[in-house]
């Protein structure tokens, strides 16, 4: 069973990273103190878990956690420092610390690198999250015990609800676009200046007219989902705005 670290303080680990093609050392000290720091800790970068959901979800409520006192979330996994700043870019995760932990030295000291090699995978960490305020953990949610790779209490909501269950969560924003088109830009500028972050999706060959249509009735563009619900064009946008 894994030892809940509640009270102790995070292992004392260096850190190889790089930073603008240099190597950079990076110590815990660094990472937490005098800081209140969310870590979520993972398997592998690129593994469909990790990347579907577990970062995503931390990248995406970023803002709110930054409201309610974090001052930085870090993504520790036992891969090299290439493979993880690949992933970050690949996930276009901005808001997010991403720490290789290339030799286990951290996921050990945690109690938390395990075995497997079944996978091919050798040794990696286990799939935990945890609040450390000044390098002392102050909360940890470590997924139950069960084969497979068991995604229950780390995500991102679970930490965010341990810290404030009252705390609003973002709209959740996506608009269909096409390259050029004034009225896509100008409801881009309408959500830049309310501050609400939004995912484009921009009609191309793999994204066609008819596939806009499907989704959302419509033969134009824009057209702006908010929450699940279609608001329609950069008039109905301005109009959504100015309502609430």
């Amino acid at each position: 069973m894994f030892a809940n670290r509640e009270g102790q303080k995070v292992p004392n680990v260096t850190f190889r990273t790089r930073k603008n093609n240099d190597w950079v050392k990076i110590t815990t000290d660094d990472l937490f103190a005098g800081k209140t720091v969310v870590v979520f800790s993972l398997p592998g970068a690129f593994t469909p878990t990790c990347s579907s959901t577990h970062l995503p979800g931390y990248n995406e409520l970023a803002k709110v956690f930054k409201e309610n006192g974090v001052d930085d979330i870090i993504c520790i996994s036992v891969n090299d420092a290439f493979v993880m700043n690949e992933w970050a870019k690949d996930q276009e995760a901005d808001n997010i610390t991403v720490i290789p932990d290339g030799n286990g030295e951290f996921s050990e000291g945690m109690g938390m690198l395990v075995d497997k090699a079944d996978l091919g995978f050798g040794k990696r960490s286990w799939r935990y999250s945890m609040l450390v305020k000044d390098g002392t953990i102050e909360k940890m949610f470590i997924e139950p015990e069960e084969p497979g790779d068991p995604f229950k209490v780390s995500d991102a909501q679970t930490m965010l609800n341990y810290i404030n269950p009252e705390a609003t969560k973002p709209n959740l924003v996506s608009l269909f676009t096409k390259v050029g088109c004034g009225f896509c830009a100008r409801a881009k500028r309408m959500l830049d200046e309310r501050g609400m972050d939004y995912e484009e999706i921009v009609l191309s060959k793999n994204i066609s007219t008819r596939s806009l249509r499907a989704v959302t009735g419509a033969t134009t563009v824009p057209q702006v989902f908010i929450d699940g619900k279609l608001i329609g064009d950069s008039e109905a946008l301005e109009a959504y705005l100015s309502a609430v």
